[in-house]
């Protein structure tokens, strides 16, 4: 496939702002037209420089952007036609909501008539209508942020890049907020390019996940995929909930590794990122797949542990205990009333199936 047969794509794509350090380091990227991807990493991992690449307002120090089949890197970002949303909202507070979102039509030289009605209805798009001859000073931190997704939708781009858009609100709004977001782009059908640090906020409303680290992507597939599935150690902790467990590889035979766990246990686990006996290895497990006191005949792998801590969540149990020299090991337990009542300091055992275990990178 070609750079015309996506909406955006990244060739080779890097950046330095020292001309020393790559902040960004050969990304390829590709993303369809009417697709929601998220670009989830820890601060500092290079996600945010990318999206600024692609709205441009900065420039790729190697490589080429790709917009509608078209190179970008030499486009103004006024001329390239993108909706931006900002975490700080980016709205001009001496102008009322409705002229805020008329700013971007009027410098587009419509006509008024057509600017009432795009702004009317972006404005009922995200619920805001009544809020039109408001200024942002009397608006709180969830409305600002409805008016700021609307004037980024209201010229009607066929892409919009939002960085952080929701980091200012608290947890409630913000995930009404995810699910409005998801709402408005499945009924537009525009492009949406997404960049966060929060995991939840990129499993709830993606299509695809870039997973970013030390300006590389580390995977990048569907939340499902990033969870049940991931390549690396790194992607493993980072999505999600994860126990881990360290050995040492004894055999690999048919993409099963047999695994020596530090205090001697053996253990068997799909051999994801592995290649040879005797290099270090860290099992990924999830603390929803592991089972405390099962019947043995119906796990392929049980080990001992002993219970540190039982915290009761209402839905379920959170067990913290020790396996294999790792205090921080955590099951997940439904509140069911056929369940057996734990105790602290009781030693049990744990089970798991080997196909829910992956073999990763010692990272």
């Amino acid at each position: 496939m070609t750079t015309n047969d996506f909406h955006v794509s990244f060739k080779g794509v890097q950046k330095s702002y020292d001309g020393i350090r790559l902040v960004v380091k050969d990304l390829n990227l590709d993303i369809k037209k009417g697709e929601f991807v998220t670009m989830l990493g820890p601060s500092g991992s290079g996600k945010t420089t990318c999206l600024m690449m692609l709205a441009g307002f900065e420039t790729a120090t190697q490589g080429e952007i790709y917009y509608n089949g078209k190179p970008v890197n030499n486009i103004p970002p006024h001329k390239r036609g993108i909706g931006m949303v900002f975490q700080n909202y980016a709205l001009f507070p001496h102008m009322t909501v409705g002229k805020n979102l008329a700013f971007p039509l009027k410098v587009r030289d419509m006509a008024s008539n057509e600017i009432k009605t795009n702004v009317k209805e972006a404005l009922d798009m995200v619920q805001m209508g009544d809020f039109i001859d408001r200024y942002p000073g009397q608006l709180s931190g969830g409305q600002k942020q409805r008016i700021a997704l609307a004037r980024a939708l209201v010229f009607r781009p066929e892409l919009v890049l939002m960085d952080e858009p929701l980091g200012a609100l608290d947890k409630q709004l913000r995930e009404q907020m995810q699910y409005e977001i998801k709402k408005i782009h499945n009924k537009l059908g525009v492009t949406v390019v997404y960049v966060t640090h929060d995991q939840s906020e990129a499993l709830t409303m993606s299509d695809r996940i870039a997973v970013f680290e030390d300006g590389i992507i580390q995977q990048i597939a569907p939340p499902d995929d990033l969870y049940e599935r991931p390549d690396n150690s790194f992607v493993a902790q980072f999505i999600g909930e994860n126990n881990t467990l360290k050995g040492s590889v004894d055999t690999i035979d048919d993409g099963v590794a047999m695994v020596t766990l530090d205090d001697g246990q053996k253990v068997s686990a799909l051999a994801v990122n592995v290649d040879k006996p005797g290099i270090p290895t860290l099992l990924s497990i999830r603390p929803e797949r592991v089972f405390i006191n099962p019947d043995e005949t119906q796990m392929t792998q049980t080990v001992d542990g002993h219970v540190e801590q039982l915290i009761y969540l209402g839905d379920h149990i959170r067990c913290r205990m020790t396996v294999a020299g790792n205090d921080e090991f955590i099951v997940k337990i439904p509140n069911a009333s056929n369940n057996k009542r734990l105790a602290v300091d009781e030693n049990v055992r744990i089970g798991w199936m080997t196909q829910d275990c992956r073999a990763l990178d010692f990272n």
